[in-house]
């Protein structure tokens, strides 16, 4: 024993070298991240909680709830949310005051009111996307939030006291937003908007080096591209809510946002382009595709050949004039055979799309050669479906009244606070359709353990420091706030992340801090006990009246767009077609299989075709010879495809190809034949490929 002593004794000490340093330094390195992350938190609420005492509001605990509610791990989502809940609240505060003016004296019918602009805010928010949405949904709740403190706990309408009421709630929430987002802003210096644009060039990449692949690989056995090109569409469609977040970091991107649209739509333009021309390919027998995918591929320029991501990121300006280049030299190129000329059309649509995406991509790595904001007249808004949002609005008009009415014919002191509660999180998680209930669920865990949390915190490490200081205050919910907030930032899991959330947005609620502190565990418990029961009417109410299930909202979505493409064909005028559908493609569950989701592409792409060719029409017919008229001939094959009879529309076009044929070869404008009989052999494959969904009954 005093041997190995000894031994240890004489044992030079090891003091840590610079490489342990290092290595300490890289293993705590994913650590950091999440870490200040819960700092930033923790200083925003802080903050927030400080001006509030200072300027001796009311209900000081708002402000550091807005702060926390505000606060995300990206910092354009922070912003933008900030900015999004400033809206809402003052919306949101103007119809609490503009309530109780209509209704001074009457409870139900104040109630009712309240009940109807939830309602009405739950299907706003429903159809629109992203912060928007929570916007809207901020609006229903804050007017609740009001009416909580006018109505009290016996149900009276406080008018006089309205006006006062909303201000000083609007001003504690804005002094969060406003906390939050000068924490975050100044120590955050945001990398969305670089991972946005690895994103756009690595979908742009990537769809070009498919597409040339097809072209150089045509004639032999082609591997099946249908689940890679299908799995493009699916991330395209993921850029929304990067988009938003990005939205939030820069002001010149906010104003150029329509270009980053322009570049989603000119995504979908391009797999599109890429969808008809691989499908075109295959049909062809082999010696015919080599030869005329060689034609077009020899007038590739060879800049779009290499297909690395790392290329379109450092100069996409130069490689979007090159895209135009490819534009305009298959726009001219001579064709003989209509086989071609679809190739070379859809390759000018395809590297049209792309160029719309570099311009996006040149946006947002700040190129030089930028053209000037155009902005698209002709894109409108688009309700994909209307009735997950009315399926959302009546269940928030079931369940807010209910629980109004249950405090009505109860009398229960906590009654307003429960319809405030209620109204939140029925408003707030209509949106999240099929996820909403587990998230309820989730959000009644999070309270539960927040319960636990702030009743030690208010009950025995508070009282037992024996101080009244903000600072030590600050530091106990520091020690909280930092925790939940790392665990917020490097969360994954959706139960993670709403498990989390709802710790962070409700802490301070439960905890009520006031100047000075009070530590009345009688209305603690209240307080808890309303929290609860709203989220659990609210959970409840997800149970008994459950959104639509993505299979079945995926069917209507797609029956909805092969409906509104038989009323094309059958002669509507729809405005924006290619808007219409692509908001449709966006608001596909992600349940929606990958055939789903190339069936709503290809009605894209017939719809776009019907248009262009009913253009065509009226160049066509009045120079073709012996009185024929393509645009009769071509509104009766259409009227085959508004029935659902895709093989007899197809048997119509291939006569009406032979009139082109026969006719066009006689006459001027042989070129704008050829690009008919392209675009009548376009549409033809594509309704073959997909007949059974061309063909299906419509039940939406």
């Amino acid at each position: 024993m005093s041997g190995t002593t000894h031994q240890a004794a004489g044992r030079p000490p090891h003091f840590p070298t610079t490489a342990d340093m290092w290595s300490l330094a890289e293993a705590l390195r994913p650590a950091w991240p999440p870490l200040l992350f819960g700092l930033r938190l923790w200083a925003s609420v802080s903050l927030a909680l400080y001006v509030a005492f200072w300027l001796q509001l009311d209900d000081p605990f708002w402000a550091g709830t807005s702060a926390a509610i505000v606060c995300q791990p990206q910092l354009g989502a922070s912003l933008r949310k900030g900015w999004f809940r400033m809206v809402g609240t003052l919306v949101g505060a103007v119809v609490s005051v503009v309530l109780t003016a209509c209704f001074p004296q009457d409870r139900a019918l104040f109630l009712g009111g309240l009940v109807l602009w939830a309602t009405a805010c739950t299907l706003v928010a429903t159809l629109l996307r992203n912060f928007a949405s929570y916007s809207a949904a901020l609006a229903g709740y804050t007017a609740a939030i009001i009416a909580g403190d006018l109505l009290g706990a016996t149900g009276g309408v406080n008018a006089d006291a309205a006006f006062l009421l909303a201000v000083t709630r609007a001003s504690e929430i804005i002094i969060g937003i406003v906390c939050a987002g000068v924490v975050l802003a100044g120590t955050d210096l945001g990398g969305t908007r670089r991972r946005l644009a690895t994103l756009f060039a690595d979908l742009a990449a990537g769809i070009t080096a498919g597409l040339v692949r097809t072209l150089a690989m045509a004639g032999s056995e082609l591997p099946d591209k249908q689940p890679a090109r299908r799995e493009f569409v699916r991330r395209v469609i993921a850029l929304d809510p990067i988009i938003d977040q990005t939205l939030g970091e820069s002001s010149q991107i906010r104003y150029h946002s329509p270009v980053l649209r322009g570049a989603v739509d000119g995504l979908f333009s391009a797999l599109a382009g890429w969808r008809a021309v691989a499908d075109h390919l295959v049909r062809l027998p082999n010696d015919e595709a080599r030869r005329e995918a060689t034609t077009v591929l020899e007038n590739l320029p060879q800049e779009l050949r290499a297909g690395a991501a790392a290329g379109w990121l450092a100069d996409p300006a130069a490689l979007r004039r090159t895209c135009q280049a490819a534009v305009r030299l298959f726009t001219a190129l001579p064709a003989s055979t209509p086989s071609r000329r679809l190739l070379a059309d859809e390759l000018a649509g395809a590297f049209t799309g792309l160029a719309q995406a570099l311009n996006g991509l040149a946006l947002l790595v700040a190129a030089p050669a930028r053209p000037a904001l155009r902005r698209d007249k002709t894109r409108r808004f688009h309700v994909p479906d209307w009735l997950p949002a009315l399926v959302n609005a009546g269940r928030t008009f079931v369940t807010v009244g209910a629980v109004a009415l249950f405090w009505i014919v109860t009398g229960w002191p906590g009654g307003s606070a429960t319809i405030t509660f209620a109204t939140i999180f029925a408003v707030l998680l209509a949106p999240r359709a099929d996820q909403a209930y587990g998230a309820a669920i989730i959000f009644t865990v999070g309270i539960l353990i927040d319960l636990v949390l702030t009743s030690i915190v208010a009950f025995a490490v508070l009282p037992g420091l024996g101080t009244e200081t903000f600072a030590a205050f600050s530091l106990i919910i520091g020690l909280c706030l930092v925790p939940i907030g790392a665990l917020l930032a490097q969360a994954r899991q959706p139960w993670q992340i709403g498990l989390f959330t709802a710790m962070t947005m409700i802490f301070i609620p439960l905890l009520q801090p006031t100047n000075p502190m009070s530590y009345d565990t009688q209305q603690f418990y209240n307080t808890a006990l309303t929290i609860v029961s709203g989220t659990s009417f609210a959970a409840l109410s997800f149970r008994l009246l459950p959104p639509l299930s993505p299979t079945y909202r995926t069917r209507r979505l797609l029956a909805l767009t092969l409906r509104d493409l038989r009323h094309l064909a059958a002669g509507h005028d729809y405005r924006d077609w290619d808007g219409r559908i692509r908001d449709r493609l966006v608001a596909m569950p992600d349940v929606a299989t990958l055939l789903q989701r190339a069936q709503l592409l290809a009605a894209l792409s017939v719809g776009s075709e019907i248009i262009q060719l009913r253009d065509t029409a009226r160049q066509l017919d009045p120079r073709l010879r012996g009185g024929r008229l393509f645009g009769a001939d071509l509104s009766a094959a259409l009227a085959e495809v508004a029935l659902g009879h895709s093989a007899i529309a197809t048997a119509r076009f291939a006569r009406l190809d032979e009139t082109l044929a026969t006719d066009a070869a006689s006459v001027p404008g042989t070129p704008t034949a050829m690009r008919a009989r392209a675009s009548i052999l376009a549409l033809s494959e594509a309704l073959t490929q997909h007949a059974a969904y061309f063909d299906a009954r419509v039940r939406a």
